[in-house]
């Protein structure tokens, strides 16, 4: 059985950058700068654009907006490395809110109804997970 933050790793933060390098493709962003933004290989950005990886997640309205807002930001000002961060995490927090770590937790490991290990699932208590 993996822990949320692997399906984190695996599943989200490739979906948010895949929406991330489109949404700077649209606004004229060069896939050799939408790697140097995200620090990531243009071979990488390509295979974002195209779908054949980090896809498959629908986030909702207030993330797809969320990304929106970052791709407009990294292109109308110099965000620090930090600051870029940052911003994805909120972003991702924004996506455990929605409880689609857990959706996906349940779906590929296949952990029983009633499992309280995702975040999502415990947004009224005190503990604090890794994810």
């Amino acid at each position: 059985m993996r822990p949320p933050c692997e399906i984190v790793v695996w599943y989200v933060i490739p979906s948010i950058r895949s929406e991330l390098a489109k949404e700077l493709l649209k606004l004229g962003i060069k896939q050799k700068r939408i790697s140097e933004l995200l620090d990531i290989t243009q071979p990488a950005v390509s295979q974002y654009v195209s779908d054949k990886r980090g896809h498959g997640i629908k986030f909702d309205e207030k993330t797809q907006n969320m990304i929106k807002m970052l791709a407009k930001d990294l292109t109308e000002q110099e965000l620090g490395p930090d600051r870029i961060i940052q911003r994805i995490c909120e972003i991702c927090k924004n996506v455990k809110a929605e409880e689609i770590i857990c959706q996906l937790h349940k779906e590929k490991d296949k952990i029983p109804t009633g499992c309280t290990a995702c975040l999502g699932s415990n947004r009224d208590s005190d503990v604090d997970y890794c994810i």
